[in-house]
């Protein structure tokens, strides 16, 4: 049930935030469904233009994206989408999915419309027949996409905005200033020019001026490892969030590398120590609401953040795995399947992201965690998420260190970047079951991200049963009870 209201701000607080898995495995569905319970559901921000284009080519079963369409305050722009992308019978076996417009540092503004298009479908769907609260999640490492992206879900109500895998300064004030349908620039890092580069992106002029009403800043939370990038934030009105999710090492997908030399045990993955330890008295401290992520999915890791003074935690792995998830069903219940007989293995990979970012790999059969489907993978960089601006002998140029290395090569890349480096993009889209099809039969296959700490599944889903979202909302909810009585 949605909370009850109240005047103090304390208590409106979610105590459990659901983890914004890109792309697309927090879906509106999963979002809505802890929502449901009073709790913040949190959809994936990151390619969301292309997840729409690619259900609607898919014949969009249900009915669903095309009811948010229907909603979306110019008719225009959503009716352009329909007639680029939607089939009602869905593609022919085999056929490939029509590819979309990537964003550009310059121009691209069907890319930023499919984006807005993208963006307030998913919110809106997740918002729909309920009064909880919806966030999304955002990578700051995809800058073109931010401000655009934002906007949509603004535009659809969406009461959270939640961003990591970078410094995420520039967030707050374009927060503010896209609710109030101003124009803002996003500054765009380039590698190889000293200052970042002025993008704008100007709300007024995609709308044609057609404005639906006022509409509600969200709240921002950035999603930090240390507290001395939460004080570094904190201490700058124009940067300050609305409050922090501490992500430790142990959580699924991305997470920061160790402070200082990286170092790797036997098995290649990185070591952490101490200093990758979070100060909560400092994050306490410094008098803004913070959520612990990364190991947290017990009813006693819940009332132990409760008492650091903590507003509650941040749960992935758990919600990855209901089921709402937006997981393809066979991955999840091979996931299940093992994790419940001992024998799932997840890598904290080094090497896996373009973003040079450690990344969590779950060993599944079928999927690029095995060498052999690796290698016969050919390389393609036809989505470009995860690309960085940089500055080449006469124009910007885009490059990604999983793209084909003689591609990578060409734009002044060093080949050394590219050892194991996996497409995120097509990979985590094929994991929801939106996979590419290649000529000669061939599809793009999985990637799947999970957590490493999966201890919670024993007491949540005792003989490998299949469970839901309330379900860990429920399991967790009493500690959640004490610890605010504490």
């Amino acid at each position: 049930m949605p909370q009850t209201p109240t005047t103090d701000p304390a208590a409106q607080r979610p105590w459990l935030i659901q983890g914004g898995m890109g792309v697309g495995v927090s879906g509106w569905r999963l979002a809505g469904a802890v929502a449901r319970e009073g709790q913040l559901g949190v959809v994936s921000g990151t390619a969301l233009d292309v997840v729409l284009a690619r259900v609607l080519q898919t014949g969009d079963p249900g009915g669903h994206a095309r009811r948010a369409l229907a909603a979306f305050p110019l008719p225009e722009l959503a009716q352009a989408a329909l007639d680029c992308y939607f089939r009602k019978d869905g593609l022919d076996e085999g056929a490939a999915m029509r590819t979309t417009p990537r964003l550009r540092a310059t121009g691209g503004a069907q890319a930023e419309i499919l984006t807005v298009l993208g963006n307030f479908a998913e919110v809106w769907l997740a918002k729909e027949g309920h009064e909880g609260v919806i966030g999304v999640n955002y990578l700051e490492k995809i800058q073109l996409a931010t401000a655009p992206a934002m906007f949509g879900a603004i535009l659809a109500g969406v009461d959270y905005v939640l961003v990591g895998a970078g410094v995420p300064g520039q967030i707050p004030a374009l927060a503010s200033r896209l609710a109030r349908y101003e124009r803002c620039v996003t500054k765009i890092a380039v590698e190889g020019d000293e200052e970042p580069l002025d993008h704008l992106f100007d709300p007024r002029a995609l709308l044609a001026g057609h404005l639906p009403g006022p509409l509600r800043r969200p709240d921002v939370l950035a999603i930090v490892s240390l507290p001395v990038l939460a004080a570094y934030l904190a201490r700058d009105e124009a940067t300050r969030p609305d409050g922090f999710v501490i992500e430790t090492s142990r959580a699924g997908g991305h997470s920061a590398p160790p402070r200082g030399p990286m170092k790797l045990d036997e098995d290649g993955e990185p070591v952490y120590g101490p200093r990758d330890d979070p100060d909560l008295a400092r994050m306490a401290a410094l008098g803004l609401p913070f959520w612990l992520a990364g190991g947290q999915a017990s009813p006693e890791a819940l009332a132990a953040a409760r008492a650091t003074g903590a507003a509650g935690v941040q749960i992935g792995s758990a919600f990855a795995l209901c089921e709402e998830s937006g997981m393809a069903r066979h991955l999840r219940e091979e996931l299940l399947g093992r994790a419940h007989d001992g024998t799932l293995s997840v890598r904290n990979d080094p090497e896996a992201s373009p973003t040079s970012f450690p990344f969590k790999v779950a060993d599944l059969p079928g999927t690029v965690s095995e060498p052999e489907v690796a290698a016969a993978r050919r390389r393609v960089c036809d989505l470009g998420f995860l690309r960085t601006p940089v500055r080449g002998s006469r124009s910007l140029v885009y490059r990604c260190a999983a793209e084909p290395v003689a591609a990578y090569l060409r734009k002044g890349g060093d080949a050394a970047d590219t050892k194991g480096r996996q497409c995120l993009c097509n990979g985590l889209l094929a994991t929801i079951g939106l996979a590419q099809r290649r000529p000669g039969g061939r599809v793009e296959p999985p990637l799947v991200t999970i957590g490493k700490d999966l201890s919670f599944l024993p007491r949540l889903a005792p003989d490998a049963r299949p469970y839901t979202a309330a379900d860990v909302v429920r399991w967790l909810a009493p500690s959640a009870a004490q610890a605010g009585r504490a």
